[in-house]
């Protein structure tokens, strides 16, 4: 469903999440609600991978789901999916629209949490911060260095959503992973029902997680 190149940046994006704040830039700079909202989530995730109780296979599965609770709460799923479906997402039904979101949500949260587990101690460093002209969008920059010294920018974008500011897409060397998605979507819908959209998403979040469990 996800080409190699495709999978390898939704790995950048969320890894990424976790670790935008672990190396910050020496100069100081007040940070904006958006970046206090990304760092506190971040802060949250880094302190359940590091209790001990997350190593032990019986006893992770009550972390793994205050992680996959705090992504939740920082990415907003429903304003990602209207956006990735793009001009479509008026013809899907409310129930369509739920069970594409909780799909989408699945399949990225399972990608996220696997990648936690595979953290190589790539380090991140946080470049600043644009908001929109009325300040009700912000993109928040990061550089993630390789293992191998490659530099790879990735963006949050972020948007303020029930008194909180949440994450709405991810641009990772410039590309976004809405457009990304979009691009992928559509060409299924041009020959496909969104039910069977929605089919193949829950199929490739179920094999995401087989994965992990193996």
């Amino acid at each position: 469903m996800f080409s190699h190149a495709f999978s390898r940046r939704i790995t950048l994006a969320l890894c990424g999440l976790l670790l935008a704040f672990v190396l910050l830039p020496a100069v100081a700079q007040a940070n904006s609600p958006a970046r206090q909202a990304l760092e506190t989530a971040t802060n949250r995730i880094l302190n359940f991978i590091k209790n001990p109780d997350y190593v032990n296979p019986a006893t992770r599965g009550p972390i793994r789901q205050q992680i996959e609770d705090e992504v939740l709460h920082i990415f907003d799923f429903g304003e990602f999916s209207s956006r990735t479906v793009g001009p479509r997402w008026h013809a899907f039904t409310p129930e369509q629209k739920k069970a594409f979101s909780d799909a989408f949500a699945d399949l990225l949260i399972s990608t996220y949490v696997n990648k936690i587990d595979g953290y190589n101690g790539e380090q991140v460093i946080y470049t600043g911060e644009v908001a929109s002209p009325k300040g009700d969008r912000v993109e928040v920059r990061s550089v993630i260095t390789m293992k191998d010294g490659k530099k790879v920018p990735v963006a949050y974008r972020m948007l303020p959503k029930n008194g909180k500011w949440m994450v709405y897409d991810v641009l990772i060397e410039n590309i976004s992973l809405v457009k990304n998605y979009r691009t992928q979507f559509q060409d299924i819908l041009n020959t496909d029902s969104p039910e069977n959209l929605i089919a193949r998403i829950k199929d490739k979040a179920v094999e995401v997680r087989q994965e992990h469990a193996k």
